[in-house]
């Protein structure tokens, strides 16, 4: 419904959308210190005279269309933080903020929603109901999307859907990928140190090494995965960093430990963690030594809800045609878009970035995607958003 219009006016705006795109990369800001890109949010929405809210959760800002006649609403969000790292990809358009850059996508998601935003206060007149753009800060990090819930996000009006993407880098360019069902893991964290008592590192028995029963902890802990949980579920278990000694000949006092446990639901959420701390119970009092051991749930794993999936696939098929919408492979990846899953009937899809078959890897210095993304993603949300309050 209205396909042929809404690619009409994504034409319009794409180029506005390249441009905000490119001065958001070029002006990334971490987690939580999202100001100066809420603002360049806040101030296109209202040159596009759309309703504007600010301050929503810390510096998250919504966007309102209203339809011309009452009916449902409907809420598409983007997130707008970046990562902490050097960008070295060779772009007109690169990072101006040394160790800081938009290595995820989340310039573009906010680019393609402002875009969508700018065709729907378009078509409003022709629309029942309302659409809700959320700009949410601090996904990379402590989770936003909670934040804005808390702060009423979701109420005045009430959201009755939600739907949200993320550029893609295993799916090929001009395609997109949906899926029902758990689509992402939760991104859980934990941290560990093994205290021992220091020593020599020519007399070992005078000491007990934290560094060899890091080692055994390490490789137990990967039976956890292989042999103590159902095959058939999936989950992930990387110690990510380990840290211990200063120099070559002498045994450390401790040894610190921080990882990530990735599950999709909460009783393997639940048993891994417990199982870990078997591992590093049984294997520290053999030797005598002690630990501590903390995990930090995080998001909760994000599930498709049905219904919505189904109508994402529709939207995108009547945008791309059947054969660019294909099956999304779940990934232990997180996100905390659910968090607004779980409280609404939602759907999060992935808009591919990659060409030729060369994969773009996210969170990577090297990051890049041509901006004919944005068409993609911004007319699979305006359609998503039109197809369901035409059809509500």
């Amino acid at each position: 419904m209205l396909t042929g219009e809404i690619k009409l006016r994504i034409e319009k705006y794409y180029p506005r959308g390249v441009e905000l795109r490119r001065h958001i990369h070029q002006y990334p800001e971490l987690s939580g210190r999202e100001v100066e890109t809420a603002g360049l949010v806040a101030d296109t929405l209202r040159e596009a005279g759309i309703e504007v809210r600010t301050g929503i959760g810390g510096n998250g800002v919504l966007g309102i269309v209203r339809g011309g006649k009452p009916g449902k609403t409907v809420l598409l969000r983007a997130d707008m933080d970046a990562l902490e790292l050097n960008e070295a990809a060779d772009v007109p358009y690169k990072s101006k903020k040394p160790g800081i850059m938009h290595a995820c996508g989340h310039d573009g998601h906010t680019a393609a929603l402002l875009m969508a935003g700018m065709v729907l206060n378009d078509l409003k007149d022709r629309l029942p109901g309302t659409v809700k753009l959320m700009f949410q800060p601090a996904e990379e990090t402590t989770g936003g999307a909670e934040r804005m819930i808390e702060a009423g996000i979701l109420e005045d009006p009430s959201v009755d859907a939600a739907f949200g993407c993320h550029l893609w880098g295993d799916a090929e360019e001009g395609t997109v990928l949906v899926k029902a069902g758990p689509v992402m893991a939760s991104p859980d964290e934990f941290r560990i140190t093994i205290k021992g008592s220091g020593g020599h590192g020519g007399m070992p028995h005078l000491a007990v090494d934290p560094v060899s029963l890091a080692a055994q902890v390490i490789l137990q802990f990967q039976t956890i995965v292989s042999r103590r949980k159902n095959p058939l579920e999936p989950a992930v278990l990387s110690v990510c960093m380990i840290r211990g000694g200063y120099t070559h000949n002498v045994i450390p006092e401790t040894v610190d430990m921080m990882g990530t446990i990735r599950t999709f639901n909460e009783g393997m959420r639940d048993f891994i963690p417990c199982e870990m701390e078997k591992v590093l119970r049984g294997i520290t009092s053999a030797a005598g030594a002690s630990y501590t051991f903390n995990v930090t749930k995080r998001f909760l794993p994000l599930v498709n809800d049905a219904a919505a999936t189904a109508l994402v696939r529709k939207a995108a098929e009547e945008v791309l045609g059947p054969d660019n919408v294909h099956e999304a492979v779940a990934s232990m990846g997180g996100e905390d878009f659910a968090y607004i899953a779980k409280n609404v009937p939602a759907s999060f899809f992935f808009v591919g970035i990659a060409r030729e078959g060369k994969a773009v890897p996210h969170h990577s210095p090297h990051f890049r995607w041509d901006e004919g993304a944005l068409r993609v993603a911004a007319a699979c949300l305006c359609q998503t958003a039109v197809d369901f309050l035409l059809e509500s």
